[in-house]
């Protein structure tokens, strides 16, 4: 297990080389994208217009449905945690593959088509801990743009620098080792030790 900073764009390479129980700092641009973003994504490409597609190609997404208020210089972030990933699971894929997205940061983890999405593409998923809104916002330094706010505060693609954003838990890793999986298959094995 290392401890390391990136800072984006992280290259492929970079993430390649994070393996399943590093943590990570990240510094940098991140963007938010829950349920009703990523079924709009999915919505643009199959009308052609990925152009008006707000999340830079090689981004981090962030499973986060932020609480902001609206301040005379732009917003304040009230908190900024996690949000359960695995009701992304169907696009997700789809997304990595659109986006060549490099690292997605949730909490509980991701299926076995989203690990092979990662796998192929070049993705980690990051783990942060659940009930740390309020750390999580503190790493935040700015929003830098906020879009298709129509979908409403929490579902809104939110544009946010992050500065040590973490500590981040690499629980997917680009060759498709799995946290999740091991201590599955470590519980299961003690269970039937036990027996």
């Amino acid at each position: 297990m290392l401890k390391k900073k990136l800072s984006t764009p992280v290259e492929e390479e970079e993430i390649k080389d994070l393996q399943a129980g590093d943590i990570v700092y990240l510094s940098g641009d991140v963007y938010t994208a829950r349920d009703k973003a990523h079924q709009r994504i999915i919505e643009y490409k199959l009308k052609d217009a990925e152009t008006e597609i707000p999340i830079e190609k090689g981004a981090m997404l962030y499973h986060c449905g932020p609480l902001m208020r609206k301040s005379d210089g732009g917003w304040e972030i009230i908190a900024a945690g996690p949000t359960t990933s695995s009701r992304m699971e169907a696009t997700t894929p789809e997304i990595i593959e659109m986006l060549r997205i490099r690292g997605i940061i949730g909490k509980g983890g991701m299926g076995i088509g989203t690990r092979a999405a990662m796998q192929k593409y070049g993705c980690v998923y990051f783990a942060m801990t659940g009930g740390a809104a309020v750390l999580a916002a503190a790493r935040i330094k700015a929003v830098k743009a906020v879009y298709w706010t129509d979908l409403g505060m929490a579902e809104a693609v939110w544009h946010l620098l992050v500065e040590d954003f973490g500590p981040l838990v690499v629980s997917i890793d680009a060759s498709g080792n799995s946290l999740y999986v091991k201590i599955t298959e470590e519980a299961q094995r003690n269970i039937r030790t036990s027996i």
